[in-house]
């Protein structure tokens, strides 16, 4: 389902005059995950079954994306281990492995800001805070436990949102030998 996401465009609404207010504080500044929709090469966005059988099927068709449309070139393998981490976490922890709970991912390509993974789940969320350390005194000998610690060292940007049953991952684009950087006359 490329390029069929819904996009709502603002709406203005003309008021009457009031009072002065005081000051409003500074909008927020813009999130380091988001993507415009005008400037994007791609855009796909699915659900799957809480199942662990649908995540590969899932990470191919991304990839096939990412190839197709150079998103992040050079770094397909490190986003295919972040997406394939992320959606593991979403199916087994976040949707308890439940197939009748839905995962859902977006995904958006810009050539100018790399590629942006957001992976949801129905789940009751988490802090990401609280999670130990695999690489810290018995962690290191768990079976279990690195997906998170992986995914922070593999995309340039990880954030969590809604309590925890989002994360948005994002890897910048490489610059190939040969060309030209962006900050370069």
């Amino acid at each position: 389902m490329i390029g069929s996401a819904e996009f709502s465009a603002g709406e203005r609404r003309m008021s009457e005059p009031q009072q002065p207010s005081p000051p409003s504080p500074p909008p927020p500044a813009p999130r380091v995950c988001e993507f415009h929709d005008d400037e994007m090469l791609v855009r796909f966005d699915d659900v799957i079954p809480a199942d662990i059988g649908a995540i590969a099927p899932l990470v191919q068709r991304v990839m096939g994306l990412v190839r197709d449309f150079g998103c992040a070139t050079g770094e397909e393998h490190t986003i295919e281990l972040a997406l394939q981490e992320a959606l593991a976490n979403a199916v087994v922890h976040g949707a308890g492995g439940d197939a009748s709970k839905p995962v859902a991912i977006s995904v958006a390509c810009e050539e100018d800001r790399g590629i942006l993974v957001v992976v949801r789940d129905p789940g009751p969320g988490f802090d990401p805070h609280s999670v130990p350390s695999p690489i810290v005194g018995e962690n290191v000998f768990e079976s279990h436990g690195r997906g998170i610690f992986l995914i922070n060292r593999l995309m340039d940007h990880v954030e969590f949102a809604h309590g925890g049953t989002e994360i948005r991952m994002r890897k910048n684009p490489t610059e190939l030998p040969g060309e030209p950087s962006p900050d370069s006359p």
